[in-house]
């Protein structure tokens, strides 16, 4: 995953506005939220930030 840390800094969860951190599941990068748990995908370095689109916790 190559996303600038400058923006992983001020991006945030869309669902409950937490931190969101770089994590690879699978091979598959995801940015987790540190809040509700969410995970976005991140596709060719480029994060998906839509509730729909995210993998919900267990």
């Amino acid at each position: 995953m190559n996303i600038d840390p400058q923006l992983l800094s001020i991006i945030v969860c869309p669902a409950c506005h937490g931190q969101l951190s770089p994590a690879t599941l699978d091979g598959v990068d995801e940015l987790v939220c540190q809040g509700c748990g969410n995970a976005y995908p991140v596709r060719d370095d480029i994060p998906v930030l839509l509730v729909d689109e995210a993998r919900k916790p267990a």
